[in-house]
């Protein structure tokens, strides 16, 4: 029998597979299209509402054809403009997203949006850089703990863009959930208690009445998990959580809950106790059903314990969800450098051990910092129907990782590994064939795709955590924020061909700082990025002579 899958379904909404397959019954393939079509927001060419520019985090804008490896190297930096947000610790501006829907006071306006780590939130006009509105965030809780970059104290989760009611969603420092206008920055939603002050919580996503965010690290008090609120009333938003563990099992992928489109949150857990039977999910990939937050399913990697005990969590990497064939698929890493691709329908088959793909990319002393995956990969079909996932890596390439048909040189700090999805002639399921990989990045951040491009952002963080032993904690010296800001490079901005990794456009030094723990944004032909001293860089096509 045929698998009922997202894809398949999508293509029966809309015509493209027939409902006389005797896969669907008309009533139910109604119930269907009904759930898919009221679900699907519809994003433009030229938004970009979420991280990774949709709740399944594909950092594929699929609409973008402004962009092509034809014209790609005739980017320039368009405007640049400084914020007024003070960096706390590592972290400065969240990734931007984008809404070209906004009918402002000057008319209508492709507005660009970021939130700042000092409880700000800036509306940018797309077209010249000009800050059309800010709000800020009051907070009267006290900071119980030492700021630092483990726990910054700070607004750190990325804002989500409700097109539909013309919101933008953000939490402030003190764990409260605002909506303002698109427009004007007025409060639209709230403020309403979402998660503990001080919590350390990552970027929001949304399904339909439905926003959630992940929680890691303890910051605040607060336990780790993800939380959901519910804003159908917003006089009495009601709010859920699920936690995989008493303690530890942070979700802090950078990218949040996973949405699927099968209707199911994905999370990738850190180190903590694994034990199903008592409710534990350390070092696990965990499907969560969407209002109660109840699991449904797990997978966890053989060496589970292994992972735990030399803090080589999983939980660095938010999977990424997508349709290949007949399947519907998740992706993600961890810093012990090993990707892994699962069947979102069966995580691990039936015990919660077997992946679809498993392979060692990175890592290979096994250090708990500055090395292995981290971030979300981000997925591609090309016209010919391929679908491509590709990796983000710190350091160098693993001795033992697929060889790749193409290279573009050693890749001492980092780089981009491009997979084509395939299907395994034996097993007849999908797997992952090794494409190439990119010429060295400085520690690079999750890549976006459009229209045949990769865009890479090499960050320059300096990544080393500790001073001491690299494969355990054990006595090491953690570093301070200065510390940490020390021994830094200016961000770059690369675009690379999509199917070989060859380098078509890179930025040099048109980005004056480095950046930890940010994400791009494209849009209508147009790449956001932002740096830790607060700046917000918009880089687009130069304009032709005489126009």
């Amino acid at each position: 029998m045929q698998r009922v899958t997202a894809r398949s379904l999508t293509k029966a909404c809309t015509g493209k597979s027939a409902c006389a397959t005797g896969v669907f019954k008309p009533i139910a393939l109604l119930a269907a299209c009904l759930v898919i079509f009221a679900w699907l927001r519809p994003i433009s060419a030229s938004d970009w509402p979420t991280y990774g520019h949709d709740p399944q985090r594909t950092g594929w804008a699929v609409n973008e054809t402004t962009l092509s490896p034809a014209n790609v190297a005739n980017l320039t930096l368009k405007w640049k403009v400084k914020l007024k947000n003070e960096p706390l610790s590592l972290t400065a501006l969240t990734a931007p997203v984008v809404s070209d829907r906004v009918n402002t006071a000057q008319g209508p306006k492709t507005v660009v949006y970021v939130a700042g780590s000092s409880n700000h939130v800036f509306a940018i006009d797309a077209a010249s850089g000009a800050v059309l509105w800010s709000h800020d965030f009051e907070t009267h809780i006290s900071i119980k703990d030492e700021t630092m970059w483990l726990c910054p104290n700070n607004l750190n989760a990325t804002p989500v863009i409700d097109e539909r009611s013309d919101t933008i969603y953000a939490i402030a420092s003190d764990g409260r959930m605002w909506g303002l206008d698109l427009a004007t920055g007025a409060v639209k939603f709230g403020p309403a208690q979402f998660v503990p002050p001080y919590s350390k919580d990552w970027s929001l996503n949304q399904h339909g009445s439905m926003i959630y965010t992940a929680i890691s690290q303890g910051c605040g008090g607060a336990q780790s998990g993800v939380y959901a609120m519910d804003i159908s009333d917003p006089r009495r938003p009601a709010v859920r959580d699920i936690f995989f563990a008493n303690q530890g099992a942070g979700v802090w992928g950078r990218g949040g809950p996973t949405i699927g489109l099968n209707n199911r949150i994905y999370v990738a857990t850190g180190d903590g106790p694994h034990n199903p039977a008592g409710g534990d999910y350390g070092s696990s990939f965990v499907e969560v059903s969407l209002r109660d937050l109840k699991v449904l399913d797990y997978y966890a990697p053989e060496d589970y314990s292994h992972i735990t005990r030399y803090d080589l969590d999983i939980g660095a990497t938010s999977p990424v969800f997508f349709a290949a064939g007949d399947y519907n698929l998740v992706a993600a890493g961890g810093k012990g450098g090993v990707l892994y691709m699962l069947d979102a329908d069966s995580l691990g088959e039936k015990d919660h051990h077997e992946p679809l793909y498993l392979a060692k990319l990175a890592n290979d002393p096994e250090e708990f910092q500055a090395k292995g995956i981290w971030g979300v990969s981000a997925v591609w079909r090309d016209e010919g129907g391929t679908d491509w996932l590709y990796v983000p890596i710190w350091g160098p390439v693993s001795i033992h990782a697929p060889k790749a048909s193409v290279e573009n040189g050693p890749t001492p700090h980092g780089s981009i590994l491009a997979f084509k999805v395939v299907m395994d002639e034996a097993t007849k399921k999908p797997t992952l064939m090794p494409a190439w990989v990119s010429q060295d990045l400085d520690v690079p951040d999750p890549p976006v795709v459009a229209n045949g491009v990769v865009f890479a952002l090499s960050t320059g963080e300096n990544t080393q955590q500790t001073i001491g032993a690299k494969v355990i904690y054990s006595g090491q010296k953690t570093l301070t924020d200065r510390e940490r800001e020390a021994n830094t490079h200016n961000a770059e901005l690369y675009a690379l061909d999509a199917k070989t990794g060859k380098l078509l456009y890179r930025s040099g030094d048109a980005m004056s700082a480095w950046v930890h723990f940010s994400g791009l944004a494209l849009a209508n032909g147009q790449v956001y990025a932002v740096d830790h001293d607060s700046n917000l860089y918009c880089f687009g096509l130069k304009e032709e002579a005489g126009k």
